[in-house]
């Protein structure tokens, strides 16, 4: 353990799963299968939506969204874990470190806000279909995903600023396999408490309005499915639906324990896994999430692989 002044750090140490020496191969083995798994899930959805004409709708064109998020996400820890693990050099410099906690937070928090421009989706699409068109026109839904960057843009760059204007003078041995907000804030030998009340008040309001907006759309949604006659017809509305609330629940569970929180309750283990859980699992997961109930992806797909064995 080294200790420092903040004007002599240049780096830190990203112990990650150190502590456990006699996994590192197995570790290495499965995590770069999961980012192998979530960049060939990903990139195949974003084709598919690319070049079938049938995926050419606002709904399709978010879940390409969401997908282009899941590869950005993954790709900004697990390469660096990958690394680390295999070389056991687990040094990262002190602006690599931050820019890693700004673009991590940005694509963690676009996320959300995609799930919820999502579920508006869903509820103008079910509750509002003559409307819909218009409604998601093209132009609407870009400006949607514009200003959620922004927006996310700007709340990351403030938490990154603040953090990286604290002192760290007692260790530069950041317990998490990546830079994260609550374990810098555990590590800093300042007064943290203005950054943990920024973090637990904006971000409350960064993860809860979109968490709202899929709560409200939701009780529409259900309302509208209950009062439809044909039983064929509730099926199908609550089918277009399911795949997106497996992701939200899959994304904003571990991602409400994680940050809205005071960094007293961390714990190494516990929330090494947990992060784990929602920055590599789910991405891995939603593009099979989003295909198994879909049959229009499915039918891209196997349109695509017919094309392929014909040639």
């Amino acid at each position: 353990m080294e200790t420092r002044n903040q004007s002599q750090v240049t780096e830190f140490i990203l112990l990650g799963f150190s502590e456990h020496p006699e996994l590192q191969t197995l570790l290495f083995v499965i995590f770069l299968t999961m980012y192998i798994i979530t960049l060939l899930g990903n990139i195949t959805i974003v084709l598919l939506i690319r070049t079938d004409s049938r995926l050419h709708t606002p709904m399709y064109f978010l879940l390409s969204c969401l997908s282009s998020v899941d590869i950005c996400f993954t790709s900004i820890t697990v390469p660096k874990l990958l690394a680390n693990l295999i070389s056991k050099n687990n040094i990262i410099s002190f602006s690599g470190c931050f820019t890693q906690l700004y673009f991590f937070l940005s694509a963690g928090n676009m996320e959300s806000f995609l799930l919820g421009i999502m579920a508006v989706d869903r509820y103008l699409a079910i509750c509002k279909p003559l409307h819909y068109a218009v409604l998601m026109r093209r132009n609407v839904r870009i400006a949607l995903v514009l200003t959620s960057w922004l927006i996310v843009s700007f709340h990351s760059l403030a938490h990154t600023v603040m953090a990286a204007s604290l002192s760290y003078c007692s260790s530069n041995e950041i317990h998490h396999f990546f830079c994260d907000l609550p374990p810098l804030l555990k590590l800093s030998c300042s007064d943290t408490s203005a950054n943990e009340l920024l973090l637990f008040v904006e971000t409350t309001v960064i993860l809860m309005t979109p968490l709202l907006c899929i709560l409200i759309s939701y009780i529409c949604i259900i309302v509208t499915i209950l009062g439809i006659n044909s039983e064929e017809g509730r099926r199908k509305a609550f089918s277009t639906c399911a795949s997106h609330l497996t992701v939200v629940i899959l994304q904003y569970g571990p991602v409400l324990f994680t940050y809205i929180r005071p960094s007293s309750a961390y714990s190494l283990d516990r929330d090494i896994a947990i992060s784990v859980l929602y920055s590599v699992v789910a991405s891995m997961l939603n593009p099979f999430i989003y295909t198994i109930r879909n049959s229009e992806v499915k039918g891209a797909l196997r349109k695509v692989i017919c094309h392929k064995l014909s040639q």
